[in-house]
């Protein structure tokens, strides 16, 4: 059977870990593959770390890695891709801003022969003005003076071959950016686009 790693950072998330498992379990119960995750802890000071220990211990699918203080969001990115075998690979966030539904239709995308299925974003709704704005600035310059263009909107959350993930691994950046780093290796790419969670 297939297997897909979920990669996910985390940071003072005791709260929302297991109705995270709950939910991506749930909304891909129809997919014949199966799920491994695995849970970068970024220096938590809450309860997160003993909870990632117990739930690890309950369930063989389910794997952390923890950080002895807060590296940041590509760190964590890093070390959880870093650790997958799988032959396909998600990065989501904890919170459920990435709808995990959506991994039904990433998955039947890559199977149309796609190397990465990204997901964007095509409504802020919900989002305070002035972070919409700023959002959209930061694309306006990225692209102006990037040669690499970034698509608007794009969020971590993407689905990915092995053969992507160990490209981005081969790439020796002390500074990474991973929007950057996905769109800069030349795979084949397409976007499923997909309503802001409020």
């Amino acid at each position: 059977m297939e297997e897909l790693a979920i990669v996910v950072p985390v940071y003072n998330e005791q709260e929302t870990i297991e109705l995270f498992v709950r939910e991506v379990n749930k909304k891909t119960e129809n997919l014949e593959i199966k799920k491994n995750f695995y849970f970068v802890n970024d220096g938590s000071s809450d309860q997160t770390l003993p909870l990632l220990k117990k739930i690890a211990r309950q369930n063989d699918n389910i794997n952390y890695i923890s950080f002895s203080r807060n590296f940041g969001k590509e760190a964590a990115l890093l070390a959880g891709l870093q650790a997958t075998k799988e032959s396909l690979i998600t990065v989501m966030d904890v919170d459920l801003q990435d709808p995990p539904e959506l991994l039904v239709p990433m998955y039947h995308k890559l199977k149309e022969g796609y190397d990465a299925v990204g997901a964007r974003r095509i409504s802020r709704k919900g989002e305070a003005l002035i972070v919409s704005l700023f959002s959209n600035l930061f694309y306006k310059i990225i692209n102006k003076v990037s040669t690499t263009p970034i698509v608007e909107g794009a969020r971590d959350f993407r689905l990915i071959t092995r053969q992507f993930v160990d490209s981005i691994l081969e790439l020796r950046e002390s500074n990474r950016f991973s929007k950057g780093l996905f769109s800069w290796v030349d795979y084949k790419v397409t976007y499923l686009e997909y309503e802001n969670h409020e």
